[in-house]
């Protein structure tokens, strides 16, 4: 089937493109709409032509397996451009979604309508890249700048309703979309109506509004990192001072110069990551979650249930009395309360939600489960009493599920008479702030079972990353790879301060002794006891790392924190070095790449990518790096490599480098080239 058809019908040419699963548009949509634009201007039969796209969205914009990649003629640009200098009116009719370049498309015609709810917009900033096919030119010139830099600069989609209220689309169409573009057609074809000239849809261009604008976006920039929000704010300028065809010149500049930048590439890097962290080997995919048990429900269990209603199951809320029950069923219900208070939820759909959830203190009652998740038990022998007793009474394809890091999963799994079943579902943040779900499993794990993890882990909007469990998952194991280095440097000399500030000036939001503080120090760790025993165990208690003023929840650095440091050297006879901030970065990024590459030689991580993935989404990893792996093949297999090689020889086999490193250093290879498709 051709991914774009045309065909003439008494003076209407329909144009049609037809690529699944999200009519990206691809070299081959591309080149068939090009020869179908050629044609319609070609046919002098043909008065008004109508561009619409079959199935659930009119286009998500580029193709993703295109990124990186030289563009087929026509590029994208050309094609608008083609587009827009049509002599016959195009009419686009929208459904679905319209986003990037799908939305550039329609913005070079000249007329657009759309369904109601449609999601318009241009996230290309999130790529670290501008509009490249027009958009910050004709975008400003049609519904002003300043909607044009709100737009662009968010990256967040709007409603077809908000569209029609800035001037972005001309009409939302209750209906079939394709039928109104065929009335507005006809009554042009007949003389009834006049479509509208491009002229005509220009916003009112006031300079002095323009170049407010402008301003406004540029103060509103701050210390930005990443050069896109300049680089748009540049271009809707030059759309207001240069002359069209000029615009658009500075526009590709612009664009070309944000391609080649490496902080675009570690964006794009990320965004294929976490589609390609979904795509699992082997992992044959169940129906969806149907009926989900949470026993013990825990910390998670609110925000889980929410989720778990929202995404159609049947919930059925275990608690080992009564009381408990009707509080946990109480908090739940406040939940579904909040969101409809914030416009997240109906009323209605909330009542329909609210038919599909129980609760009892018989866990006889998952019998007929998918699927029953721990959620919340006091410990491992707790956890296995709970995973035996809920073996006894699910059913024999059901699948059971643990809450938490993984650590002992394949213990827990022995609990039960299906340890083939068994997974752990991990998140770095509390459930409704987690973006990433870890599904750990053991060697033994049915590949089945892994994919209707999968799927349940999708079914609740969050990226669904196979993980081993050895270590406590890929996030756990490379932030503590990432503590361990710089608990030596504290150590060798550099303290906590040093260290989170080199790791915000790289990227962080926080470094790892401000979040040890937030979390509350951990007596396991050596450093963190020492704290803990003179007093300081984070900002529960007023000091850890930092002194904390009451009620403050930044910390200020604190001289007795540093004199407990020096007891601690002078205790263990070292003698303090200084350490500059760029040891400390590059110490910081060889030591979770090493931790990554060993998950990945382990199994623990299917491909390098996917420690990306977890370190970007909810482990605080800068985006615009790409994450640990990615970083590392900017910064030179060989020469990190040889960083570790040469601590290592200080004495601590923790820094010996993986062997993966060495066999890509053989072959000039990358990480990069280790991930699957």
């Amino acid at each position: 089937m051709d991914a774009v058809t045309l065909n003439a019908d008494r003076g209407i040419g329909w144009i049609t493109i037809d690529s699944p699963p999200v009519n990206a548009l691809s070299a081959a949509v591309r080149q068939g709409l090009s020869a179908a634009l050629g044609r319609a201007a070609a046919d002098p039969d043909i008065k008004v032509v109508i561009l619409l796209a079959r199935g659930r969205v009119f286009s998500a914009g580029a193709d993703i397996r295109e990124f990186g990649k030289p563009a087929a003629a026509p590029d994208l640009p050309a094609l608008a451009a083609q587009l827009a200098a049509m002599d016959k009116p195009v009419i686009v009719a929208l459904q679905g979604s319209a986003l990037g370049g799908g939305l550039e498309l329609a913005l070079a015609a000249r007329v657009r309508i759309a369904a109601p709810g449609i999601e318009l917009g241009l996230p290309e900033v999130s790529l670290g890249l501008i509009p490249g096919a027009g958009g910050t030119q004709r975008l400003p010139r049609l519904i002003g700048a300043k909607a044009a830099l709100g737009l662009m600069l968010s990256g967040l989609p709007i409603t077809a309703e908000r569209a029609e209220a800035m001037g972005l689309v001309d009409a939302v169409i209750e209906g079939d979309v394709a039928e109104a573009a065929e009335k507005l057609a006809r009554a042009h074809i007949d003389g009834i109506a006049e479509l509208p000239g491009r002229d005509e849809r220009r916003a009112d261009a006031d300079p002095a509004l323009w170049l407010a604008a402008v301003a406004e976006a540029r103060n509103g920039l701050g210390r930005a990192r990443l050069p896109a929000p300049g680089r748009i704010i540049d271009c809707v300028e030059a759309a207001l001072l240069l002359p069209e065809d000029e615009g658009f010149v500075a526009e590709k500049a612009a664009f070309a110069d944000l391609v080649a930048a490496p902080e675009a590439a570690a964006l794009r890097h990320v965004f294929l990551a976490e589609r390609r962290a979904g795509h699992l080997p082997g992992g044959a995919a169940q129906s969806g979650p149907g009926h989900v048990g949470l026993v013990g429900f825990g910390p998670s269990g609110t925000a889980l249930a929410g989720a778990l209603l929202g995404a159609g199951a049947k919930v059925t809320v275990i608690e080992g009395d009564t009381e408990t029950l009707a509080e946990t069923l109480a908090e739940v219900a406040a939940h579904h309360d909040k969101a409809v208070q914030a416009g997240r939820l109906t009323a209605t759909a909330r009542e329909a939600e609210w038919e599909r959830i129980d609760g009892t203190t018989d866990l006889r009652e998952l019998e007929g489960a998918n699927i029953a998740i721990v959620t919340g038990a006091g410990g491992d022998a707790e956890t296995r009493r709970l995973l035996a007793e809920i073996d006894r009474v699910l059913r024999p394809e059901g699948i059971l599920a643990v809450m938490g890091d993984g650590t002992g999963l394949a213990e827990l799994a022995g609990a039960t008479g299906r340890p083939d079943a068994v997974l752990a579902l991990t998140t770095a943040q509390p459930f409704g702030k987690a973006r990433v779900i870890e599904v750990g499993v053991t060697g033994g794990t049915k590949p089945e079972v892994v994919g209707a993890g999968f799927q349940l882990v999708r079914r609740l909007g969050r990226i669904a990353v196979r993980s081993g469990v050895a270590g406590g998952g890929i996030g756990r194991r490379v932030d503590h790879a990432l503590r361990h280095a710089m608990d030596m440097l504290v150590a060798a000399g550099a303290s906590p301060y040093d260290i989170d500030r080199a790791l915000a000036e790289w990227g962080y939001s926080r470094g790892p002794y401000q979040l040890a503080d937030e979390a509350g120090l951990d007596d396991r760790n050596w450093l963190d006891a020492a704290f803990i025993a003179a007093g300081r165990g984070g900002r529960a208690s007023g000091k850890g790392y930092y002194a904390y003023a009451e009620g403050a929840r930044l910390g200020g650095e604190d001289g007795d924190a540093l004199a407990l440091i020096d007891m601690m050297r002078e205790a263990r006879g070292i003698q303090a070095r200084p350490v500059g901030m760029r040891e400390i970065q590059r110490r910081a990024l060889g030591a979770m790449a090493n931790e990554g590459a060993r998950a990945f030689e382990e199994g623990a991580a299917v491909r390098p990518s996917d420690v990306d993935v977890v370190m970007v989404a909810d482990h605080g990893f800068p985006r615009w790096r790409g994450g640990p792996m990615r970083a590392a093949d900017q910064a030179g297999l060989l020469a990190l490599r040889n960083d570790l090689r040469g601590y290592a020889e200080e004495g601590d086999s923790f820094w010996q480098p993986a062997e993966v490193w060495d066999e890509l250093i053989k072959y000039g290879r990358r990480f990069a080239d280790l991930d699957e498709d």
